[in-house]
């Protein structure tokens, strides 16, 4: 099956960014919503505290589990949205690092961005996803 997703990636604006600018999906895709995914263990509790690199990892983790149980894979992702839980861009970048090496080529289009709190104890970092299949 092929992927309905395809980015979009502008000469126009700075190469400086690591992902593509926009993304599509053709009519007739489904669209899957991910709620935020959290770098939670099965348990409840709250994977790698205090460590930013760890959370993105737990979380990208839990992401690709919803995926794959939503009938998706990592390159029907279209967008993403990667909060953190900090006001220093070094610990949105490495939170940020994580995810990018996860994407790898299928650098969808990203926003990056510090928060004041997330919702679970000891919590940093909350993964949001778009994806978009092509159901046979």
């Amino acid at each position: 099956m092929g992927h309905a997703v395809t980015l979009i990636r502008s000469s126009s604006l700075s190469d400086v960014a690591e992902y593509a600018y926009a993304a599509t999906a053709p009519a007739g895709s489904r669209l899957i919503f991910l709620a935020g995914a959290c770098p939670l263990n099965k348990d409840g509790s709250t994977a790698a505290v205090g460590d930013y690199a760890g959370q993105a990892a737990k979380a990208l983790e839990n992401m690709q589990t919803a995926l794959t149980d939503s009938g998706a894979s990592l390159h029907d992702v279209i967008s993403t949205r990667v909060l953190v839980a900090s006001s220093r861009q070094q610990d949105l970048g490495a939170a940020w690092e994580v995810v990018r090496t996860f994407f790898g080529d299928h650098d969808v289009p990203s926003t990056l961005m510090g928060v004041t709190v997330l919702g679970y104890e000891d919590q940093l970092v909350e993964i949001e996803a778009i994806a978009a299949v092509l159901d046979s």
